[in-house]
């Protein structure tokens, strides 16, 4: 069965019968579920619903100039229970973190209606074990993430983005390095094979590099990255562009960054967006990567200790 809740209620109920009658959640929709709770500019911490849009709520922060610094693909379809539960990140994920960095707070329905919490409201909560970040990235196999609580940031003065381009990957491994040896701190560092949006340059490697914060800052930056190699000025299309293509799914490699660029020729003339400083390399088509070994396992463990009737449906971790 398809939750379609109108209040956490109904969600408590629903998983209790389930529980006890071997029924099977294949779906959440948490539309209704789309309010803001609490929010703090002063502390720059937020409370709400886990059905919220992500854009609603950045929308709401920015009046104050504040922001949840979270970039996932496609936003405008993405709610905070979706950010959560499966962990998405975007390109600014190498200089500002992940989802797991701002969640300070979690209330999570358990397969037999039970609500626990986990966290707080406020920053400085270092009482008992840190379940929140259990949760984050659990694809709905523990439990359904109903509300959340997160720290903020200001938005950032000024941003810009620079690539450059490699006839063969030979170059681009070097180039990265330079940029990891050298004093710049980006937000954003990525790896493509996507060409141009006119259809040039298509799969030549370019890496994109982005920065962002106080505008002398920024202004530095891109100075010194300038003097690293030939770059011109960029964007974040090379991603928008990536995730807006029809084929709906995408492989995910995660490797040691620095191992990255030699696992690329692994995937064939797959198109791929990677991060190249975090080391996650996602592709449409080539060859899926084996999805086996100690994380798995752990994860089949986890599922049988929080769902032991096999409530949620299974979903892929």
């Amino acid at each position: 069965m398809i939750l379609r809740p109108a209040h956490l209620k109904e969600i408590q109920d629903a998983l209790s019968v389930a529980n006890r009658q071997g029924g099977r959640v294949s779906g959440v929709d948490l539309g209704a579920l789309n309010r803001v709770l609490e929010y703090s500019p002063e502390d720059m911490t937020v409370t709400a619903e886990a059905g919220m849009n992500l854009v609603d709520l950045q929308r709401q922060l920015s009046e104050r100039g504040q922001w949840l610094p979270l970039d996932p693909p496609q936003p405008k379809l993405v709610t905070l229970e979706r950010v959560l539960s499966e962990n998405l990140s975007g390109p600014r994920q190498f200089g500002l973190g992940t989802a797991r960095d701002y969640l300070i707070g979690l209330k999570v329905a358990l397969a037999d209606g039970r609500v626990i919490k986990a966290g707080g409201r406020v920053v400085k909560n270092v009482a008992g074990y840190d379940l929140c970040k259990l949760f984050v990235g659990s694809r709905r196999t523990l439990g359904i993430i109903v509300e959340a609580t997160f720290k903020l940031k200001p938005i950032p003065e000024e941003e810009v983005f620079l690539e450059a381009r490699f006839d063969a990957l030979e170059g681009v491994e070097g180039f990265l390095d330079r940029v990891l040896e050298s004093e710049l701190t980006p937000v954003a560092l990525d790896l493509h094979n996507l060409g141009q949006a006119d259809g040039s340059h298509a799969g030549e490697p370019t890496v994109v590099i982005g920065f962002a914060g106080a505008r002398e800052d920024v202004a530095y930056q891109k100075e010194l990255a300038m003097a690293l190699g030939a770059m011109t000025e960029s964007s974040l299309n090379h991603e928008t562009r990536f995730w807006s293509e029809p084929t709906p799914v995408a492989h995910r490699l995660s490797v040691l960054p620095s191992r990255l660029v030699e696992a690329v020729p692994g995937i064939g003339n797959a198109r791929y967006v990677a991060r190249a400083g975090d080391g996650i390399l996602w592709h449409r088509g080539g060859v899926a990567p084996e999805r086996s070994g100690p994380v798995w396992e752990l994860g089949e463990r986890l599922r049988r200790a929080y769902d032991p009737n096999g409530v949620f449906a299974e979903y892929s971790l």
